[in-house]
C-alpha cells in the first residue's frame, strides 16, 4: 500500500475536559476521504487506542485541514512517534478556531472541514471515523497538495 499516493491532512480536535481551558489535539492522517455528498460525509482512519481515538470516542467534534506542499513541516511534526505534548506542537503553527467545533483549523490549508462523528467502525488496529461535515471552506485557493508516497512526503511535480 506504500505505492498508493495519498493526500495529507491534519486532523484536530479541542478536548474541553483536559486541563484549564481544554487542550488541542492533532494528528497527521493519510487515510482520509470523502464518503458522501448528501449528506456530506468524510472518513478518517485513526490508530486504535491513540490519543485522537480516545478523544473522538468521547467527544464527537473534530476538524481536518488539507495540507499544502508548503506545510510538510506541520505534517511531520504531528506524525512523530514519542512526540512532545500536543499543546506544544500547536505553539508556532498558525491556526484559527473552528466556529462549530472549536478545533484548530490550520492557516494556509487548501481546504478545511469541521465535522461531527456519526459512526465509528473498528477495523484491525484502527478505528474508521465517519464524520458529517458541518462547515467547509478553502482558506488558500492557490497552492498544491502535500502527498504521501512510499513512506515520504512529496509535492506534485
Amino acid at each position: 500500500m506504500s505505492r498508493l499516493t495519498a493526500g495529507v491532512v491534519l486532523v484536530s480536535a479541542h478536548d474541553p475536559e483536559e486541563g484549564v481551558g481544554g487542550e488541542d489535539v492533532g494528528m497527521t492522517a493519510t487515510a482520509f476521504m470523502s464518503v458522501s455528498l448528501e449528506p456530506p460525509l468524510v472518513l478518517v482512519s485513526v490508530r486504535e487506542d491513540s490519543r485522537m481515538d480516545e478523544l473522538l470516542a468521547r467527544h464527537p467534534y473534530w476538524a481536518a485541514s488539507v495540507l499544502s506542499e508548503s506545510q510538510r513541516h506541520v505534517a511531520g511534526r504531528f506524525a512523530m512517534r514519542g512526540r512532545i505534548s500536543d499543546r506544544l506542537l500547536f505553539d508556532d503553527v498558525p491556526y484559527r478556531r473552528g466556529e462549530v467545533t472549536g478545533a484548530p483549523l490550520i492557516s494556509g490549508a487548501l481546504a478545511v472541514v469541521e465535522c461531527r462523528t456519526v459512526r465509528r467502525v473498528a477495523a484491525g488496529d484502527h478505528t474508521l471515523v465517519v464524520g458529517q461535515v458541518l462547515t467547509a471552506s478553502t482558506p488558500s485557493a492557490s497552492g498544491r497538495p502535500l502527498t504521501y508516497f512510499r513512506g515520504r512526503y512529496h509535492g506534485l511535480s
